[in-house]
């Protein structure tokens, strides 16, 4: 049976609020000796930066919304109205402010990081929320990857008097509309924001094989906001990769004390048990960790892909279907499932999957891809 690695993409766990008094990291979650020095530059500094085409279009078109309209709703404008920037959502990496404005792309956390920006730039009061959301998964090699999602609240400039023009606050959302009912967050701090966007970077950095670049991005996360855990369970993935299989177990106890319940990790440590061939104790973590996550991500579609590889189209079938049923957000699902339907004759519902996956893709070019295999099967009949 074949083991994946867990890490955690902007997840929302632990978080402090702000005014919670923050406790540095402990020194032992640390090995900078074992790992290179970064390729890249690494700094907070960074994350919020505004690019000097980013203060001319400051200047210029989200000032003459401003006088317009006022705040925020003129911000808002300028930024998102179909004849401004015309930003579009792209999961492929996180950008940092400057990025996702030259790119007019990014992630949920870009597009957060990029509008917060502007805003602290015009003096609005800015507010990060954590939503709260099933988790959704992707997948890249043999690392999982957990989201979760954020969003910001403007409010007017502290004694902003005009009612009229700044009324209330604001709340942006870049999910789909029907996903944001009954949707609850709480509030989470910049701290935080600033660490998810490091770990999302050391993330980025893991997958394509530049660890010393992860690890320096995860080093500075934990720095940035100790009480994210996300970034916690990156660092203890990035030791086990390197080999320092002790210092990774420090990692992932470390984190299971403060959250004693936390799959990933509890994953992970099963990992490391089992390559220092303490084979009882990952056994016995594992069936912990089947108590609490009874069908692990990715299991049905993995089983599909095998059924696939059998030709047992109607097997796919269904094992894919169980798969989009608890995770219908990811297009990969949604592409295989209208595979499996090809193959066994239905187009109909080949085309409907394939639909959805081109809705569901992350990135221009998935749902690009997508669009042009949904394209050829409405021209085409089953051969």
């Amino acid at each position: 049976m074949r083991s994946w690695t867990t890490l955690v993409c902007v997840l929302l766990v632990a978080c402090a609020s702000p005014s919670q008094q923050r406790v540095p990291p402990p020194d032992f979650l640390f090995k900078d000796e074992i790992f290179a020095a970064p390729s890249e530059r690494i700094a907070a500094a960074d994350v919020f930066a505004l690019s000097d085409g980013m203060k001319f279009y400051l200047r210029t078109q989200i000032a003459s919304q401003m006088r317009q309209i006022g705040s925020p709703q003129g911000l808002i404008n300028a930024l998102y109205e179909r004849d401004q920037l015309q930003l579009h959502y792209d999961a492929s990496i996180t950008r940092n402010a400057a990025q996702a404005f030259d790119a007019r792309a990014g992630n949920c956390l870009s597009l957060v990081v990029m509008t917060a920006a502007f805003a602290k730039a015009l003096g609005l009061q800015v507010t990060y929320q954590s939503a709260y959301l099933e988790e959704t998964w992707g997948r890249s090699g043999d690392l999982l990857v957990r989201s979760g999602h954020v969003n910001l609240t403007l409010d007017r400039k502290m004694g902003d008097r005009n009612t009229v023009a700044a009324a209330s606050a604001m709340t942006i959302d870049f999910l789909p509309a029907e996903s944001l009912r009954g949707l609850r967050s709480r509030v989470v701090s910049e701290e935080t924001i600033v660490a998810m966007y490091m770990n999302n970077k050391a993330v980025e950095a893991l997958v394509e094989g530049r660890s010393d670049d992860a690890y320096a991005w995860t080093r500075e996360a934990v720095v940035q906001s100790p009480e994210y855990l996300g970034s916690h369970n990156t660092l203890g993935v990035l030791y086990m990769r390197r080999g320092d299989l002790a210092q990774s177990e420090r990692v992932f106890n470390y984190l299971l004390e403060r959250e004693p319940k936390n799959a990933r990790a509890m994953s992970n440590l099963a990992q490391v048990f089992a390559r220092q061939g303490r084979g009882v104790e990952s056994a016995a973590l594992l069936r912990r960790l089947a108590e609490i996550e009874p069908v692990a991500p990715f299991h049905y579609f993995d089983r599909g892909l095998a059924a696939m590889e059998q030709e047992d189209f109607r097997l796919a079938r269904d094992l894919f279907a169980k798969e989009v049923a608890r995770a219908d957000y990811h297009a990969e699902f949604h592409f295989w499932l209208a595979l499996a339907n090809y193959k066994l004759g239905d187009i109909e519902l080949a085309r409907k999957h394939l639909a959805l996956a081109v809705d569901n893709g992350a990135t221009r070019n998935d749902r690009a891809l997508y669009a042009a295999k949904l394209a050829w099967l409405q021209t085409h009949k089953l051969q």
